[in-house]
């Protein structure tokens, strides 16, 4: 048995391997031919225990790794640039609500762990994560290149390269994704463009889900390999702030409907009574008084009654079928006070069912779906104005259509650096100078222009040269971030989780678990939350291309 000090760190804890002894050049040699330019986004599942990590990200390549937390807190995972996350073949669930996918995955040994029942889900998730034109090269100690290859062309990859290693006891594969072939495009396409409507509910149910998937997307979960679970109270949530300025506006959302008429989600001491909340406070974490928790309570209720017997019924595939089932009982009762927005409350009113093909589309493609879906909504309205004989002006229609993300607020994390800065000395999290009143800024971790989060989490410390002139509109790079770790939780935990008010820590969970997505509904740590912003970060790097800094050795203190 080999040593246990040599175990890899990825894939299952408790796998042997013995393959620790081959040299790192034979292990990763015949990678070089075939590596994508930098800066390209890996997966590394096991490939020779976390060497092919290391190879990666020494030639510049952004590397997720798969690891278990221990190893990749006692250094197993040998450099500091790669980022890690704790999951597992054949599910990879937390990889999955990443919402990235990948230029080159590199899979190993674990493949040989996974059951023989299990291998075409294993496969299935796999090709799922790489983007159209990626690669997956496939090292690993098992003659099995039949059946990959069969599962290969089975999911529509091409087989690039097969054969053996120098040793001739591996197998290796070179497989390419053409296109991303799962069908979601067209099926969205055709909802759009071509399906039967008496009503903007379909487009509606299109953006909200949209929406989620953009900005919610810690609040879903995985149901099953084929479907995950979003909330049906944050669905009515995101469909009343879709609404609201639509009706306000006067604008006919089906052939009959005039102001907020003959709209079935909208009723006395529901909707109507919303008249006076802004459509901008509907947002996860908000915490309305009793007397607005109970009207939104019966909005919402009224709202997932409608999507559910409407747009969710009636929105089927060819053979027949709802797209997006709903579960759920009956709903839950009025609250009597106050009640945070969160996790739990709204999923007490159900689970909408999104194929993950389409969530995954909805996460990639947003960009591309959401113009689409407005541009249709836009001439239905149209239409249905016509009919009426009535004249609307298309600007007034596009100004209600846009999707309003909340002015930029950086009070809350301002007022706590200005306290903290009385009691003790404060430092930017960038570059470890220290802050004044007059020198404090509070940047966005993630640049406003790429991701509209006024998230406390994303609010940070920093010297006014430092956001103003030097890091401006760019993401933080992956060794600035690792660089920055201590600083950056220090801050967390002195401004929000250590705070002596109650409301200050449980918002900044609540915020974190709804747009980070792999951090899910359990306990977090800051040090949790903090691995979910580099993994984030690696997605709007590859997904959104938005530039990088790293700042030079001048630009820190």
């Amino acid at each position: 048995m080999p040593d246990p000090s040599t175990r890899s760190p990825i894939g299952v804890a408790d796998a042997a391997w013995p393959f620790e002894a081959r040299t790192p050049g034979e292990t990763v040699a015949w990678l070089e031919a075939i590596r994508p330019p930098s800066p390209a986004l890996v997966l590394d599942i096991g490939m020779d225990a976390a060497r092919a990590s290391t190879w990666a990200a020494t030639r510049g390549l952004d590397v997720v790794a798969i690891a278990s937390r221990s190893d990749a807190d006692s250094g197993r995972v040998r450099s500091s640039s790669i980022r890690w996350i704790d999951d597992r073949l054949p599910a990879l669930e937390k990889t999955y609500r990443l919402g990235a996918t990948f230029d080159f995955i590199l899979l190993g040994e674990p493949w040989n762990r996974v059951a023989p029942t299990e291998k075409a889900r294993a496969f299935r998730k796999l090709v799922t994560l790489l983007k159209p034109g990626g690669r997956l090269a496939i090292d690993h100690s098992l003659p099995a290149n039949v059946e990959i290859e069969s599962l290969a062309r089975e999911h529509g990859l091409i087989v690039e390269n097969s054969g053996n290693s120098a040793d001739v006891t591996r197998t290796r594969l070179l497989l390419r994704l053409p296109d991303d072939g799962t069908g979601a495009l067209p099926l969205l396409r055709h909802i759009i463009l071509n399906d039967q409507k008496s009503a903007t509910y379909k487009l509606a149910l299109l953006r909200v889900l949209c929406r989620i998937a953009d900005g919610a997307a810690g609040l879903a979960h995985g149901v099953d390999d084929k479907h995950v679970g979003v909330p049906l109270g944050l669905v009515a949530l995101y469909w009343v702030r879709l609404y609201k300025p639509l009706l306000a506006a006067g604008l006919p959302q089906s052939p009959d409907n005039v102001g907020d008429r003959k709209l079935g989600f909208v009723r006395d001491g529901g909707f109507r009574a919303l008249r006076d909340v802004s459509h901008l406070d509907l947002r996860v974490g908000m915490l309305p008084g009793a007397d607005v928790a109970r009207v939104l309570h019966r909005t919402l209720c009224d709202a997932a009654r409608h999507i559910e017997a409407m747009p969710a019924h009636f929105t089927t595939y060819a053979t027949g079928g709802a797209v997006f089932p709903i579960r759920r009982g009956a709903m839950p009762r009025a609250p009597a006070r106050a009640v945070r927005l969160d996790g739990a409350y709204l999923f007490s009113f159900g689970t909408m069912l999104v194929p993950r093909h389409l969530w995954r589309a909805f996460q990639r493609f947003d960009v591309w779906i959401e113009p689409s879906l407005t541009a249709e909504w836009k001439r239905l309205i149209g239409g249905y104005a016509f009919r009426q004989d009535r004249n609307v002006a298309p600007e007034t229609i596009d100004r209600a259509l846009v999707w309003s993300d909340p002015e930029r607020d950086v009070k809350v994390a301002r007022q706590r650096a200005l306290q903290l800065l009385e009691a003790r000395q404060l430092h930017c999290v960038w570059t470890g100078r220290r802050l004044s009143p007059d020198s404090l800024d509070i940047d966005h971790c993630f640049p406003w222009s790429a991701w509209p989060c006024e998230d406390l989490w994303n609010l940070m410390p920093s010297h006014r040269q430092t956001n103003q002139r030097d890091k401006r509109e760019r993401l933080p790079g992956i060794g600035l971030l690792r660089d920055s770790q201590e600083r950056i939780v220090e801050w967390w935990n002195d401004s929000y989780l250590l705070a002596k008010t109650t409301l200050l820590p449980e918002r900044f969970i609540i915020e974190a678990q709804a747009t980070l997505p792999t951090l899910g509904p359990a306990n977090v740590s800051p040090e949790d939350v903090f691995l979910a912003v580099t993994l984030q970060q690696a997605r709007l790097r590859h997904d959104q291309q938005v530039p990088i800094w790293e700042p030079r050795s001048d630009e820190r203190e």
